[in-house]
């Protein structure tokens, strides 16, 4: 990795669309810790310091870099892009008029990723707005006092609404430069940069508790055996054989070559874990705005606010398993692939075209995406499950969905490097 970025910064061109990558990242940072006009900086310290790592909104902290919890300009974070995404892609399934646009290629892509921005936009007045209120009754610090928001007239917090609804809208913007211009996949590089920038932070404090150093050694341990094993997972693929015959069309011969799909083991990614943390974090958002219902507040607080429970542990990997099916259900459809070989002449060997190739690919992918469902809950669950003896569990500088996004965006990354400086003829990647 390190000899493809020092061969990069060689490049001219590479270099400076790296640079340009760094400075996009550098700009996403500091809007993330500029507080939003009318928030009391102050008191937000004083909250922070003693809630520490208690926080109900720990995923979507994560993916902001911890500027939700500062109400910084960029307090939304990509988490309202993510979620527009996600709903845009469940939609194409089940409406006509968005799958025709699926298939009308370039044109209709852009019309749907018109559709994500102006759902991300509605997202984010509606999280701004429910995370304001929070701040305003007391309930985004329990037992934090402190005047968050100390002017709360109706105009302050209709411009901080605006504020936090613009600041996602501009990190929108910096993620499409970012592909367009710079490295990588702009909204994957945003939210690995956050990821990356809480861990120093997180891993300095629960140094300082006790036994912290024992804690965080074995952390650092198990992370690097995890690391290991989701590099070796990410990268691995069914390879399904493809034959096309030959056919005369004009004068010409065509087909007669050999190809395969490629089904990964993990082709859902870091979707359903996104999916099955969203899910249980409802609950404890419930319960912290309903808080007057005493028996649903100690229910959450008791099996489903913290990591290291039997319950939400059990939960979480049956939801991760549940959505990997799901997701991967909607998003290859092996009747369409079977057709599209069928219509342009090709055939699995050994296997009809048509019904029956459509059935073996299904078969394949059911067994491979058994073992990835298997594999996405184990790295999520294995470090709260092993951590929760030492009572770290709630401590951790990141878990499996960070670890995730992790390893997937540097390996996209670097890929990304490797193939532009293919294209220039660096005979260090041709050997």
């Amino acid at each position: 990795m390190l000899t493809a970025f020092g061969r990069a910064f060689k490049t001219p061109d590479l270099r400076r669309k790296l640079l340009f990558t760094l400075a996009i990242i550098g700009i996403y940072r500091l809007g993330s810790v500029v507080p939003g006009p009318g928030v009391s900086y102050v008191a937000i310290q004083s909250c922070l310091a003693q809630v520490k790592d208690n926080s109900l909104y720990g995923l979507v902290n994560l993916f902001s870099g911890g500027a939700l919890l500062q109400l910084s300009v960029f307090a939304l974070g990509i988490m309202p892009y993510i979620t527009a995404s996600i709903i845009v892609q469940l939609l194409v399934v089940v409406i006509p008029r968005l799958e025709t646009l699926k298939e009308e290629g370039q044109s209709g892509q852009a019309k749907l990723t018109q559709y994500t921005r102006y759902l991300t936009v509605a997202l984010a007045v509606l999280q701004s707005t429910g995370i304001i209120a929070l701040a305003r009754s007391g309930r985004l610090f329990p037992n934090c006092n402190a005047p968050i928001i100390p002017d709360d007239s109706l105009f302050r917090i209709l411009v901080l609404v605006v504020t936090l609804t613009a600041g996602t809208a501009v990190i929108m913007w910096l993620g499409e430069l970012v592909t367009d211009r710079g490295v990588g996949n702009g909204m994957s590089v945003l939210i690995f940069t956050s990821i990356i920038s809480s861990i120093p932070a997180q891993a300095y404090r629960l140094a300082q508790q006790q036994n912290g150093l024992f804690v965080l050694t074995a952390i650092a341990l198990l992370a690097l055996v995890v690391i290991t094993l989701v590099v070796f997972v990410e990268q691995a693929q069914r390879r399904i054989p493809v034959q096309y015959a030959k056919r005369m069309i004009g004068r010409r011969m065509y087909g007669g070559t050999s190809t395969y799909i490629p089904l990964k083991v993990n082709q859902a990614g870091v979707i359903p874990v996104i999916f099955a943390s969203s899910l249980l974090y409802l609950p404890q958002l419930l319960a912290n705005v309903w808080a007057s219902n005493r028996g649903f507040s100690s229910f959450v607080t008791r099996y489903l606010a913290t990591g290291d429970h039997p319950l939400y542990l059990l939960l979480y990997f049956s939801l991760i398993v549940f959505f990997t099916y799901f997701y991967v259900a909607i998003t290859f459809n092996p009747v369409e692939v079977a057709d599209n070989m069928k219509k342009y002449g090709g055939f699995v060997p050994g296997i009809r075209p048509g019904r029956a190739t459509a059935e073996y690919l299904d078969y394949i992918l059911s067994r491979i995406t058994a073992f990835g469902a298997l594999y996405l809950g184990c790295v999520a669950v294995l470090p709260y499950l092993l951590f929760s003896v030492t009572g770290g569990a709630n401590r951790l500088p990141f878990g499996g969905t960070a670890v995730l996004i992790i390893v997937g965006v540097g390996l996209e990354t670097v890929k990304q490097v490797e193939s532009q400086l293919m294209l220039r003829n660096y005979e260090g990647f041709l050997r």
